[in-house]
């Protein structure tokens, strides 16, 4: 028989952390007999690039407290990590600090793959997962078809975008680039040359980790404009954590101006010190009310933010845990890793190197890095300026749009893709609504939107939702 609307399933393209997050939660709000099939295309499901990793360096960013996939259960990671036997590798990647327990992605991408098994298990025919690389969405009366690579067309009545962070656009061509997460080329590095690395970020980091992992004993240069470092979680000391909930501290004035809204969190931080606290705390207690400082600053002022503000905002809000910081700190002492703060302005191959222009930032001066290698480590860029083929067919059949500043897909608060022609439903999760909100990237802000995001898709399509 063939399948109506209210039976045609729902698919969520990508099966990384937010996809596996959006199809449980879509499993519970939807009736029996509405499937969820769930695209993945390259990665074991649930884990996605960034928890497929096996280096027990590449740590979590977050304690393990902190890292629940279940919403109803904030410690469900911390006691897996208690119950689980773990293997010597596999304890190589837990480390206990003064600012809490940090465990490897690898280790946290075994806690997903074993929920994966259970999900499925319980959920049976509901929930079909699909290797297939979807590369075009097809509106069509009462829903879309999707096109993939190598396999045949599918008919669903709706669509959830959660394929985490997109590869951004890649830097000046260079035949001696480097994936900073395909680790098996880096033991072919000579010592004696240097390896750039574009980005001073948490990927920069994971990607010296990963050299010495490897073997790779030269040098290594970090360029980025600005040479920022995130910065480490510490044990923030019981005291004085400003209550941001009803709001008060921000009057109409200051929330309608960047300017007077980072004066007033700089005030914060300085009483905090005032009173023998740390500036974590504060940073911290924003987190509720960040979308919607977010969102009621007016356009221009979002701007300033992104252009002067979002850098500095960047390592102080996603820290990293202490051992890494620690690891790049020794590298920067003993010179065997070099931050510079610059501006890429060529890069011309040579037969065995690149030879990279830069500009130090503050001069007008011009300096050549000579690199056997170079690891992209910009992360997500703009939605436009991305590689992936769906993307660009969304793009190019007009279902989705950029999003604000053109980062992720233009959307509404419940995720529902905004400007759409067909009445058919689409949605962006997680990472694709960068831009329209700003808490969406960690696993706390992806875990919590997942429900709010089933009841939206449940209440659209006419489902009733789940008790």
């Amino acid at each position: 028989m063939r399948p109506t609307f209210r039976t045609l399933p729902i698919a969520v393209i990508g099966g990384g952390f937010s996809g596996m997050m959006a199809a449980e939660q879509l499993l519970r709000a939807l009736p029996p007999d509405r499937a969820v099939v769930l695209c993945e295309r390259g990665h074991p499901f649930g884990l996605g690039l960034a928890y497929s990793t096996p280096n027990p360096d590449h740590l979590l960013n977050l304690r393990a407290t902190q890292m629940s996939a279940d919403p109803e259960q904030p410690g469900a990671f911390s006691d897996w990590l208690v119950r689980a036997e773990l293997d010597p590798t596999e304890r190589l990647g837990l480390r206990e600090t003064e600012a809490g327990t940090f465990a490897s992605r690898g280790l946290y991408g075994r806690y997903l793959s074993e929920r994966w098994t259970r999900l499925a298990e319980a959920a049976g025919d509901r929930l079909v997962a699909d290797r297939a690389a979807i590369v075009d969405v097809e509106p069509v009366p009462e829903g879309f078809v999707l096109h993939g690579e190598g396999v045949s067309p599918r008919r669903v009545a709706g669509l959830v975008l959660a394929m985490g962070n997109l590869p951004g656009p890649a830097i000046t061509p260079s035949r001696h680039r480097l994936d900073p997460w395909r680790p098996e080329a880096f033991g072919a590095l000579y010592p004696g040359r240097d390896v750039l690395v574009v980005g001073t970020g948490l990927t920069m980091m994971d990607s010296v980790a990963a050299l010495r992992r490897e073997g790779f004993a030269g040098r290594v240069v970090a360029v980025s404009r600005r040479g920022l470092l995130p910065k480490p979680h510490a044990a923030v000391p019981v005291g004085r954590r400003p209550d941001f909930s009803p709001e008060i501290r921000f009057t109409p004035e200051i929330r309608a101006s960047a300017r007077r809204l980072f004066a007033a969190v700089r005030r914060e931080v300085a009483a905090a010190r005032e009173a023998g606290a740390d500036w974590r705390g504060v940073i911290d207690a924003l987190r509720p009310i960040t979308d919607s400082l977010w969102t009621g600053l007016p356009r221009a002022e979002q701007a300033r933010i992104l252009r002067h503000v979002r850098p500095y905002w960047d390592v102080h809000r996603h820290r990293t845990a202490p051992p890494a910081a620690e690891a790049i700190a020794d590298e920067i002492r003993r010179g065997s890793l070099v931050v510079r703060a610059a501006r890429i302005l060529a890069i011309d191959d040579a037969p065995d190197r690149a030879l990279v222009t830069i500009r130090p930032r503050g001069t007008d001066d011009r300096e050549r890095i000579e690199a056997q290698g170079i690891l992209d480590a910009t992360g997500f860029s703009r939605l436009a300026e991305t590689g992936d083929p769906l993307i660009r067919n969304l793009l190019a059949r007009g279902l989705v749009r950029p999003g604000p500043f053109g980062l992720g897909i233009a959307a509404g608060p419940d995720g529902r893709v905004a400007g759409q022609p067909t009445d058919a439903p689409v949605w962006a999760f997680g990472p694709m609504l960068r831009g329209v909100i700003w808490e969406c990237i960690a696993v706390p802000d992806i875990r919590d939107a997942a429900r709010p995001l089933a009841r939206a898709v449940a209440d659209r399509l006419g489902d009733r939702l789940a008790a």
